[in-house]
């Protein structure tokens, strides 16, 4: 494939995004729904696995360390970071739960848990969510088209419209990066 063909279909499929206008809103209420998970004390967490886990370590670093100003930093983590922590679980349990057990051990009534898996079928996270679910944590989804099986556990779905994994993840953080921006100014904008 040349370059400007594989250009050409990132740009096409955020178009379809931009189309989308009940994408869009699910977007708006997923940043609502962050906006006022920090206005309640609470914090947001993040999984996925390869590069959803890169997107989610990224999402995470903007809402806790900043994005287009100087605030005070959100509780927000990504739980794959300790690598100490993911190789003993997944060794002496299963990789199927290595996020699971930290939501278990972390999240409270009130946080949000932001899944991202470009097939929607990632097991480990979705068992994650079903110890969300228990306890109470809100859950966003981030998938690719149709949102696989997360798309009937999660409270919001934002399934980006194509089965091209690329495409998924440069939309993921498009998608991402507007949450941040709209959360940062929501809380902040008369700082």
């Amino acid at each position: 494939m040349r370059i400007e063909e594989i250009i050409k279909s990132s740009i096409e499929v955020k178009e379809l995004i931009l189309n989308d206008s009940e994408l869009l809103s699910k977007v708006e209420k997923a940043a609502e729904l962050i906006t006022e998970t920090y206005k309640q004390g609470g914090r947001v967490y993040f999984c996925g696995n390869g590069g959803s886990a890169a997107d989610a370590q990224h999402l995470a670093a903007e809402l806790s360390g900043r994005f287009y100003f100087d605030r005070p930093p959100l509780a927000a983590e990504a739980l794959h970071v300790n690598t100490s922590y993911m190789t003993a679980v997944a060794n002496d349990y299963s990789y199927d739960v290595v996020f699971s057990r930290e939501v278990e051990a972390f999240c409270k009534e009130g946080d949000v848990l932001i899944g991202i898996s470009t097939s929607g079928n990632s097991a480990n996270v979705l068992k994650a969510f079903e110890v969300a679910k228990r306890k109470k944590v809100s859950i966003i989804a981030m998938t690719g088209r149709g949102g696989g099986k997360m798309a009937s556990e999660c409270d919001i779905l934002i399934d980006v419209p194509s089965n091209d994994t690329p495409r998924i993840q440069e939309s993921h953080i498009m998608l991402g990066h507007i949450i941040c921006q709209k959360v940062e100014e929501d809380l902040f904008k008369n700082d």
